[in-house]
């Protein structure tokens, strides 16, 4: 990629703080369709992200700390968008990568990993590629 083609790529960061709570997902699933068809990803792709970043606050809110706020930063970068979701947890307590849940993140994203940056936070970061062929 030439240094003029880097600079008309698409890079964008979109954060949204809502209280952690299940009622308020419905939320980040638009947030996340709205954004995903600015980087024109098909109507399959963008369903998949819905259901793997709903999926992946649902595995968060678990563990969250009542009365705080799950935020999410979306990165748009070319044909690839990634998505952090974040809460604050009592300790740091990362996702079980052995279960269902785990199991339908990785088949619905590129890549997906849990981070603990901090003794109080976890986050899960997943990253979906327009037009990237999914596992058989």
């Amino acid at each position: 990629m030439t240094e003029d083609t880097e600079a008309r790529v698409i890079r964008d960061v979109v954060s949204v703080r809502l209280p952690a709570a299940s009622a308020y997902l419905s939320v980040l699933r638009t947030a996340t369709a709205g954004l995903a068809a600015r980087l024109d990803f098909t109507l399959d792709e963008i369903e998949d992200l819905r259901i793997a970043v709903d999926e992946a606050c649902a595995m968060l809110l678990n563990e969250a700390v009542p009365g705080t706020d799950l935020t999410a930063e979306f990165e748009l970068t070319g044909q690839e968008m990634q998505v952090r979701v974040e809460v604050a947890t009592v300790g740091s307590t990362a996702p079980k990568r052995d279960d269902f849940a785990w199991m339908v993140l990785t088949a619905l994203a590129d890549d997906v990993d849990a981070v603990t940056d901090s003794p109080d936070r976890t986050a899960i970061v997943l990253r979906k590629r327009r037009g990237a062929a999914r596992p058989a």
